[in-house]
Parts: C-alpha cells; structure tokens; sequence
C-alpha cells in the first residue's frame, strides 16, 4: 500500500561492494520540522516559566533597577547604603578586574538581589492581602468601605496579565482550624439528626477526644501544614480516591455531557475530528501556561495545580493502592471502535493534525471491518472492575512482550476515545433520553471506556459528545473548563462545512491509524470476565433519572433575594424528607482553591434550621409568613456554611486529616472512627458554568451544556447534581440504586420539582401581598386611596 511505504522513513541494500541506504525526503522533513517546534515549544515554556517565576514583577522590571544602580554610580549617591562598595571589595577575581568593571558588576549584583527581594516583598504582600476573607461573608450586592480598599490593593498588586501559573506562589496555604472551634460546628451540624440519648453520647465522644488526644494530633498537623503546601490534599488523593480497592466506575468516575439543544454536526468522525483538535490547542495553551487564571470577582485568585494533570495521565492499579501516572509531551491517542484499540499519532511535520486531518483518521477507524483479537473486546473491563484483581493481571500479563507495548499506549496516550455505535443525547420527544445518555457516559457497556484515564473522550454516531472522568486526579470544575473551551472553539471558531465535514483540506497521504496488538491467554480472558460481571452489576443496579427543570432558575431566585445554590439546597432537604420521611446527614461539595493546592470541602446541608423550614412546609397550621422567615434562616445560615466551608473553616476534612495523624500514631479515637464512618444518605454537588464566559448564552441561549453527574454514594441513598444554566434553566441528575427499596430516581425528582415550586410559591405569595400594599397607599383621582 502507498501509505505504508511512505511510512518507511528509510530502506536498504546489502551489496558485495557496501550498503545502498536511500532515506525518505519527506520523512526527513517531518522530523525537522518536528524538532524545531520541540524546541520552540521549549522556549516558549522558559519564557513563560520566567514570566510566572517573578510575578508579580516583569522581566523588564529588572532592567529598570539595574539602570537605576548603574545611574548611581555616575551622580555620586548610594541608595545601597554601601552595601554596592562591600560587594565591590569582596568580589572573587577582583584582582583580574578594572576598578569600573568592579563597580558596574558589583551595581548589577546588588540590583538583581533587590530586585529578587522586591519580587518577594511584593508576593508575601499579596499572600496576606488574599489571607483576608471578610469579603465573602458580606451580603451580595453590598460591599464595605475596608472591602473597596482592600479589593484595590489586591488588584494594585496582582499585576498585569497574568498567566495561568503567575498566582501560585502568593496563594495563602489552607490554615488548620482549632478543634474546639471544628468539634463545636461538627456537634452543631448532628444534632437535628440525633434524638437526646445519641446526641448526649455523641458529645461525650467529642469531649473526651478533646481532653485526651486532640491537642497532640492538632500539633502534627500544624507542623505538616507549616511543611506542605496544603495539609489536606495529598492525605485526600491517596486515601479518598487511590487506597479504595473497589471498582472506580460509577463509585468514583462522572461524567460530564454535551451541548443540550445543539449538535454541531451529525457526522461521528467529524465531530469528533474538531473537539479532538479543540483539546489540542487547550493542551498547547495549558502546557505553555497562557491560559488566564480563574478569578473569584474577577480579582481574587484561584489554584490552578489541578489543571497540570489533565492531559497524559492515568491511574496505575496497586495491589494496595493505586498510583497517577502524569506523562509530558505525548504526541498520541488510542481509539476504542468496537472492541478494537487503534494508536493515532496526533501531530505530523511538526504540527497538531488538522480537524480534517484528524476526521479522515477517525473514519478509517469506523471504516475499519477487521474483527478484536481473542481477549481484546472486554479488556477495558478490567479497569470497571476491583483493584486488586486488575493490578496482579497487569502484572503477571501486561509486564512484557506485545502486551506491555499496548498498554504503555493507552497508558501514555494524551487521553482516551471512545467511537460508540449507539447513538445517545438529549431528545425532548423521548422520555428517558437524558437518563440513558447519562448511564452511557457514567459506565457504558463497563468495556468500552478505559476508567483509569484522566478522561475517556466519549463520540456517538449522530454527532454528540461527552465525557467520562477519572476522579482521584482533580474535581469537576477542572474538566468543566477544557469542556467549556472545547465547546466554544468547536462551534465558534472550527466550525463545518454545510456537509457536515470538518473545514480544511483532505490529506489522504496520512499513516493510516495502526492496531495495538494482544496476546490474551485464557486466564486473563477469564479475569476480564469476572471483571465485566462484576462491574455490569454494578452498572445495571444504577438507577438514573435526570431532568430539565425550566419552570423558573437563577434569576427569579435572584429577584427574591435568596443565593440560588441555598434555595436549591433547602429545596433538596424538603424533597428528602417527603421521599424517605427521615432526615439525613447531606454532603454538598465546596471548593477550597482560594488556597494553594485546594480541592474541597463539606458543607453539611442538613442544619437545625433547614429541618425547621421544612417541618414548617409540612405543617398545615404554619402560615406562609412564618415559613418564609424560616426559609430566609436557614438560607442564611446555608450560605454561612458555605463560606465557612470555603475560607478553610470546614468541619470534614480537618477530622478526616485528624484520624488519619491517629492511625500514624497508632492511637484509637472512638469519636473520630464514630464520625468517619458516617454514611452520607444525600450526597450533592453542583457544576459550575459559564468559568470562561467564551459564548453569550443571552444571546445564544442554545449553546449550554446539561452539565454532568456521578453515581450513588451509599447503597440506601440519593447522589444529586444540578447544574444553574443561564438565568431560567436548572438541570438536575439524580442517582441511586435499584437493589435499595427505599429509593427511587425518577420519584425523588419530582419530589425535588415539587418542592421548588412550593418554595417559590411563598415569595409569590409575599409578593402579592406587597403588591396589594402598595396599591393601598395608591391616590386616586378624586384624591382617595384604594380600600
């Protein structure tokens, strides 16, 4: 075939006078080009590794202080206070030196190191101007005289353009609360959840933890918290996500959908062609740092470390814990098609390939009629299935030959796709089609998705997307922003030819994409098995509902002066206790990236005063007054939480961090076990939109993504996520379990769009009421008032 010889960068003959090698010009070539962009992508990341080293100064900056020295030494004053004259007499060579060429040195030095300590100065200012969290808990709208002040300051110090890296080193380090002030809010947060007896237990647990071991665990987490960047994160990753020996999909892995009313394209390799191309260019601008930072009000920085691991990683399997893998500059991708793995190389004569480049590979895979090799179909199940089984298979199978080649290429591969022959996607017409989209990208056929990458890349046939993620690595905001990027420069920027093809010419002279080769015995093709039934267990016990709600969203929840995430919330606790009758401790995930190396925190939803309100609700004598003064509590104290949770005074990650001090130590805490051992009945998160503001859904309101969700944390309980689109549209997806009696998806959904309703009907209700008000005091025209 032509493209296998023009894959051949050189041949040759062995005559009885030499060898005659003939080497490929175009080959030649492409490894040219390829080593001059290698090189300019390495100084292109120099550049901006100085450029964010010494923010908030510049480069330039430097200049001008050695200016400014070197000035001195011709007007005859010292601003270095003789300190230029010390380093002049105290230079190494100095003998071999001029007098002037001394000075001009000694000038030099003496700046570089003012400067050095200016750099510093400047960012130790800016770390204890972003330490000052008085600002959240101001009501919204409203902002204090010293909150205007310190605002200016922080934007006065924080430079110009900044890249995506210039913040990391003045973020403040996530402070370690005191545990009276932690075991205080804990009590407080269970104790609507306990009848006296238990409380009275609870809090005799808690204060013999404080008189006995408290103060000496609090103490190693002090000194590890003044040693680590962040004293909760790496303990988080590794005990959380990596030391679990259970499946990760579905109990760890979510996902993340597609446009909601828009598809781009209908054709499959094209679609795909463009988003692929799309990620690329995310990853060139994130591996150069130029993406710009996120920004709480535009100036208050976020962490950005979890964004390093988004491209070239995977989790390793561990027989006892697993390990993330994190690669740099992989230049392929492997595609799964129907139980067969293809290798696709992602660049050619030194570039990304092209969307239309990119679609001709894609469609030569769907072309592609050759049928998986024994063992091949379901080998991605043994990444769905227990740890434990699928790190001794690795081992013992995956360690050398052909095996170990395959799997070094999915493993270093930049990430993951996934060429799906169903279609799936949101149909208004069709009832269950969000639920069936979801269970698609949340486990698939438990073989057909590689759960240990970063993020497997999901393509349908009629041109949706989605995405499946691995979790242990970083949280959903971080792939919400790729996925944002993504979106936007697809639809905005690639776009389609009116056929539906990617823009661009066709180069038909590319490597067509090659097999990776297997050699499955027939133990390991048994492992798999038992692997896939495990995991198609878990897969088909997943009860999904997920639903559009547009009866109201963000702006008339706005309009009633309530924070949109509270109402939900409580909205949340009134679904619960109508389904299951009972009330339960509730997680809602908090960030915590105003700090270095931050991920998240627990709000714990379920306060004294949310059941208030919601014993309210469900009592016919209450009035609507007393109920809204109720609601506007417990939203209050929601949000203060919330801001608690997210300024480093949370409650479950400095408990967690505590026990695990204890099991270092080897000490036996009753009420930190009592506590870690919890079950979370009502798990919920919500998925931020709009981070990069790329597309106006003003004006074009079609162009929102349904957002993504997660599995059902415990076997008896709910997993929420809702999503705030726009300021009319909240999206929710529901999870639990078929196996468990006492739940169910699709009912808990409408519990939660009942209790929206009746919740927004109190403020209609006041609304009313004002309106008849104010029509009171309303003169008429023979000067009376309306009765």
């Amino acid at each position: 075939m032509a493209e296998a010889h023009q894959a051949v960068g050189f041949q040759f003959t062995v005559r009885p006078d030499g060898v005659d090698l003939k080497l490929s010009q175009e080959v030649i070539k492409n490894i040219y080009l390829s080593g001059v962009t290698a090189w300019k992508k390495r100084a292109i990341q120099f550049k901006n590794g100085v450029l964010a080293g010494v923010y908030p100064a510049s480069p330039s900056s430097w200049l001008i202080v050695v200016i400014a020295m070197m000035s001195s030494l011709y007007i005859h004053v010292d601003p270095s206070l003789g300190m230029i004259n010390a380093i002049k007499e105290n230079l190494p060579c100095r003998d071999y030196m001029s007098v002037q060429t001394r000075a001009v040195l000694s000038a030099i030095l003496f700046a570089t190191g003012l400067w050095l300590f200016l750099i510093y100065l400047l960012r130790y200012t800016l770390k204890a101007l972003l330490s000052y969290h008085g600002w959240i808990f101001e009501s919204h709208g409203k902002m204090s005289s010293s909150t205007k002040v310190w605002l200016s300051l922080v934007k006065m110090f924080s430079g110009r353009r900044p890249l995506l890296y210039s913040f990391q080193a003045s973020l403040p380090r996530l402070p370690v609360p005191s545990v009276d002030d932690t075991i205080h809010r804990y009590l407080e947060s269970v104790r609507p959840l306990l009848d006296s007896e238990q409380y009275n237990q609870m809090e005799l647990l808690a204060n013999e933890f404080k008189a006995s071991m408290a103060t000496q665990l609090q103490r190693y987490l002090i000194l590890k918290s003044w040693w680590a960047t962040n004293y909760v994160s790496d303990w988080w990753e590794e005990y959380i996500y990596l030391r679990g020996r259970t499946p990760i999909m579905v109990n760890s892995n979510f996902y993340i959908m597609d446009l909601l009313y828009v598809t781009p394209t209908h054709r499959q390799a094209a679609r795909a062609g463009n988003v692929v191309h799309a990620m690329l260019q995310y990853r060139r601008k994130l591996e150069r740092g130029e993406h710009a930072p996120l920004r709480a009000l535009g100036t208050v920085p976020m962490c950005s470390t979890q964004m390093e691991r988004i491209f070239n990683t995977t989790r390793i399997p561990g027989i006892e814990t697993d390990i993330v893998q994190h690669l740099t500059d992989r230049k392929h991708l492997v595609v799964y098609h129907k139980g067969r793995f293809f290798h696709v190389w992602l660049y050619t004569g030194g570039r990304h390939l092209l969307p239309s480049e990119l679609e001709t590979q894609f469609q030569r895979i769907l072309n592609d009629t050759s049928e998986p090799q024994p063992g091949e179909l379901k080998l991605a199940a043994l990444t769905a299935g227990n740890r434990v089984p699928w790190a001794r298979t690795r081992i013992k199978y995956f360690s050398q030959g052909v095996n170990k080649v395959s799997l070094d290429a999915i493993e270093s591969a930049a990430f993951f796709l996934a060429l799906d022959d169903e279609p799936q996607g949101y149909d208004p017409a069709k009832t269950n089609s969000l639920d069936s989209y979801a269970k698609s990208l949340l486990h698939g056929k438990c073989y057909d998705r590689w759960f240990d990458k970063s993020f497997t890349l999901i393509s349908y046939p009629n041109g949706k997307m989605g995405v499946n993620v691995e979790h242990s690595w970083a949280d959903a905001p971080i792939v919400g922003h790729m996925w944002e990027y993504v979106a936007a420069t697809d639809c905005f920027h690639l776009g389609y030819t009116e056929e539906g093809h990617c823009k661009g010419d066709v180069n038909k002279g590319l490597p067509y994409p090659t097999r990776l080769q297997w050699q499955i015995p027939k133990e390991c093709q048994d492992v798999t098995e038992a692997s896939y039934l495990s995991a198609k267990q878990i897969a088909d016990d997943v009860d999904f509902h997920g639903y559009l709600f547009n009866e109201f969203g963000k702006g008339l929840i706005k309009k009633c002066r309530t924070s949109p995430d509270a109402f939900i919330q409580l909205a949340l606790q009134l679904a619960q206790f109508r389904d299951q009758g009972v009330f339960c401790l509730t997680y809602e995930s908090s960030m915590t990236r105003m700090f270095r190396d931050g991920r998240t925190e627990t709000v714990r939803s379920c306060t004294s005063e949310a059941v208030e309100f919601v014993r309210a609700m469900e009592d016919a004598s209450a009035t609507n007054a007393q109920r809204l003064a109720l609601f506007r509590k417990a939203a209050d104290k929601h949000q203060n939480m919330y801001r608690l949770a997210m300024t480093g005074s949370g409650i479950d990650r400095h408990l967690f961090c505590l026990y695990i001090v204890s099991k270092y130590l080897g000490v036996d805490s009753p009420f930190l076990k009592k506590v870690l051992s919890e079950p979370w009945k009502l798990s919920t998160s919500q998925t931020p939109q709009q981070q990069l503001n790329l597309v106006d859904i003003n004006k074009f309101p079609k162009y929102v993504s349904a957002g993504g969700g997660f599995g059902p944390v415990a076997d008896d309980g709910y997993g929420v996520s809702y999503i705030i689109v726009g300021e009319n549209l909240i999206t929710f997806h529901i999870s639990s379990k078929f196996s468990s009696p006492d739940t169910d998806s699709f009912r808990f959904g409408q519990n939660i769009r009942k209790a929206m309703t009746d919740i927004q009907a109190l403020f209609k209700t006041e609304n009313d009421k004002k309106t008849v008000e104010n029509a009171k005091h309303v003169p008429l025209e023979n000067g009376k008032k309306h009765i």
